[in-house]
């Protein structure tokens, strides 16, 4: 009994490990996460120009499909890209453009680290 148990134990384990790769790979691949990340791209390029309000834009556009991409996948880097797009669209809003480049660049880092 106890040898059947230990390799019960033994093939979960294994197929823990298996899937663990294909889900991170299911989160980089998520549609609403490459959406958010190209839109926090452009959030950041125009934040560097000095475009505020097209920076906010951008990063409401990207916060959108983040909170989508937050319904199918569970991963605390997206949850860090949605504060920082929250930064950047609040201190955007308030003609930051500096500031709300460094949330929006928060945002891409960890958008980026879900590759």
């Amino acid at each position: 009994m106890k040898k059947i148990l230990a390799g019960a134990m033994l093939s979960l384990f294994a197929m823990t490990l298996l899937m663990m790769p294909s889900s991170a790979l299911a989160q980089a691949d998520n549609a609403h996460v490459k959406q958010t990340l190209t839109h926090a791209t452009e959030a950041v390029k125009h934040g560097k120009m000095g475009h505020a309000p097209v920076l906010v834009e951008h990063a409401e556009e990207a916060l959108k499909h983040a909170e989508m991409a937050a319904k199918e996948v569970k991963s605390p880097h997206l949850d860090a890209a949605i504060k920082g797009l929250n930064d950047a669209i609040s201190h955007g809003k308030m003609g930051h453009a500096d500031v709300a480049t460094a949330g929006a660049e928060e945002a891409v880092k960890h958008l980026e680290m879900m590759k």
